[in-house]
């Protein structure tokens, strides 16, 4: 994989033979001015991923001219010598905004944001009840899914969470009344599952964790 310095990298991955791989890594007054026409930031994160003390950054475009209006997230280690180099790149751990088109409904699962935190990238989106996120950490050569949440609610009075430590197995699920504060369930459980989904793999609920 080639690597770019700075100004070199900005420029190629917006020229037309690059379209699909939209990024900048520019004071944020000048992020528009290096954004491929038909594309848009929509959030993005800086944090060392890789444990070398240098900050990485994870961007996530959407394109604005397709009809289900589709995301992108991509990840950039940052070299010793300041170049930036491509880790990987997912058009499917994000769903499209409009998965039917723009003249049909939009997703449930709606984008929130995407951040570094302790070497780990979550990725957070709402639903029209609830929340879901996952979590990934490079480790053996690849972004692997570590984590995994999803609350909400079923209109009918009950609420839920759902939490699993995937590095670990470890799971917990609970239910309950938010009317009264009744207990449904509340189970505590274990499942491992190996090897771990990859980032550029994934796709949220495609199978059941």
């Amino acid at each position: 994989m080639k690597y770019y310095r700075l100004s070199v990298f900005l420029w190629v991955i917006t020229s037309p033979l690059f379209a699909q791989s939209n990024v900048a890594i520019v004071p944020k007054s000048n992020t528009k001015s290096f954004i491929q026409k038909g594309r848009k930031i929509v959030s993005q994160s800086k944090g060392d991923l890789n444990k070398d003390g240098l900050p990485d950054w994870i961007i996530v475009t959407q394109d604005t001219v397709a009809d289900t209006a589709p995301y992108r997230l991509q990840v950039f280690f940052t070299q010793p010598d300041g170049q930036q180099k491509l880790i990987v790149s997912s058009d499917k751990i994000i769903a499209p905004q409009f998965p039917n088109g723009k003249n049909g409904l939009r997703s449930d699962a709606g984008f929130e944001s995407v951040t570094i935190n302790n070497q780990v990238i979550t990725i957070k989106n709402q639903l029209t009840r609830g929340m879901f996120s996952h979590k990934f950490r490079y480790q053996h050569g690849n972004f692997e899914l570590i984590g995994f949440k999803h609350s909400g609610s079923d209109g009918l009075g009950s609420m839920y969470n759902d939490d699993f430590n995937l590095s670990s197995g470890i799971r917990f699920y609970k239910e309950q009344r938010y009317d009264t504060g009744k207990i449904i369930t509340n189970k505590k459980e274990k499942k491992l599952i190996r090897p771990l989904p990859k980032l550029q793999d994934y796709v949220p609920f495609e199978k059941d964790l």
